[in-house]
């Protein structure tokens, strides 16, 4: 009964200010102003708040809240792990089964480019060690020497 009430007393104060607003020849605001102050109103009238003001003292409801938000932030949190350890379960397979040499399929070896999940360590770490195994110590220097001299250093 209460908030009904409140409701009545906001939707009146609302219409209120939207009359003094279009005595002022601002009628597209006053318009703006007269639809949110039927909200409440059309809320309580609905019968909306009584079943708000139920779930707002009702601790079972609040447990389930909170049982909601340990899902979510369970998903969040195995989210964030999984992007942070190196993607999919099947991805982390496919790495082990190619650190093992053994024939692994085109597709499950790269990552799709919309997985958004980062290369695995092992995926990362092989091609660094090729390269400086196949280059000399004067070639990589030879980019840097051309770069100083190209700037007169």
């Amino acid at each position: 009964m209460l908030a009904e009430t409140i409701c009545s007393a906001v939707s009146a104060a609302g219409l209120g200010i939207a009359a003094v607003t279009a005595c002022r020849k601002r009628f597209l605001a006053a318009t703006r102003i007269a639809a949110y102050s039927l909200v409440p109103i059309g809320l309580a009238l609905t019968g909306v708040m009584a079943w708000a003001v139920d779930i707002v003292f009702k601790p079972s409801v609040w447990l389930g809240f909170g049982l909601l938000a340990a899902a979510w932030l369970l998903f969040v949190t195995t989210r964030a792990v999984e992007r942070r350890g190196g993607g999919t379960r099947k991805e982390r397979r496919a790495a082990e089964r190619a650190g093992r040499g053994e024939a692994v399929a085109p597709a499950a070896s790269a990552p799709s480019l919309g997985s958004g999940a980062p290369a695995t360590r092992a995926q990362t770490a092989r091609p660094a060690k090729t390269k400086q195994s196949s280059a000399s110590p004067n070639e990589d220097f030879s980019d840097i020497e051309a770069i100083l001299r190209k700037h007169g250093i």
